[in-house]
C-alpha cells in the first residue's frame, strides 16, 4: 500500500457560515464558533454569517430563546444575503446540506474550502444536512443546535495544527 502525504491547511483567517434565511442555523453555528475559536486563543479569525435569502431579519425567538440556554446571545443578529465577494474572501465556508454548498459554488466558492458542517457529526446520523428549525417545534432547534455543537467541536478540532486530520488535502501518494 503507497504511504499518503497530506498537507495540512493553515487556520483560515475568514469563515463564512451558510444557511437558507440566516435566521436560525448560521448565526447559531457562527456563534458557537467564535466562542470555541476564541477558547483556544484564535481571536484573528473573523467568523460571519448570511443565507441565500431574505436580508434585515432577526432570529427567531425560539432561536434566541434556544441560543440562551446554551450560552450565546443572538438577540441583536439580522439576517443578511451572501455576496460573491463574500464568498471570494472567505478561506473556508461552511454550510448546512449540500443545496447550500452548490449554491456557493455557483457564487465562485472553490469546492475544497466549503464543508458541509453535518459532514463532521461525530454521532451516527441518517443526514449530513442539519435540519432547518424553521416552522417546527422548538424540539428541533434544540437538536440542530446541539448538532451544530458536536459538529463545530469537530470542525475546530481539525483546524487544530496537532490535529488536523478530517481537513487534509492528499497532495500525492
Amino acid at each position: 500500500m503507497a504511504q499518503r502525504r497530506v498537507r495540512r491547511r493553515p487556520l483560515p483567517q475568514q469563515v463564512l457560515v451558510v444557511c437558507h434565511g440566516n435566521i436560525w442555523r448560521s448565526p447559531y453555528a457562527a456563534a458557537v464558533l467564535r466562542r470555541e475559536l476564541s477558547s483556544r486563543g484564535w481571536d484573528s479569525v473573523r467568523v460571519t454569517s448570511a443565507g441565500l435569502i431574505g436580508p434585515g431579519r432577526p432570529c427567531s425567538d425560539i432561536a434566541r430563546a434556544v441560543a440562551i440556554t446554551r450560552g450565546l446571545d443572538l438577540s441583536g443578529h439580522r439576517s443578511r444575503v451572501v455576496r460573491p465577494a463574500d464568498v471570494e474572501a472567505a478561506d473556508l465556508i461552511v454550510v448546512m446540506d449540500e443545496a447550500q454548498r452548490w449554491a456557493i459554488l455557483a457564487y465562485g466558492g472553490d469546492g475544497r474550502a466549503v464543508v458541509v458542517l453535518g459532514d463532521l457529526d461525530p454521532d451516527a446520523v441518517e443526514t449530513r444536512a442539519i435540519q432547518d428549525p424553521d416552522a417546527q417545534p422548538r424540539e428541533v432547534c434544540e437538536r440542530s443546535y446541539a448538532r451544530i455543537e458536536r459538529c463545530i467541536g469537530e470542525l475546530v478540532d481539525a483546524l487544530t495544527p496537532s490535529a488536523a486530520r478530517r481537513l487534509e488535502v492528499g497532495v500525492g501518494a
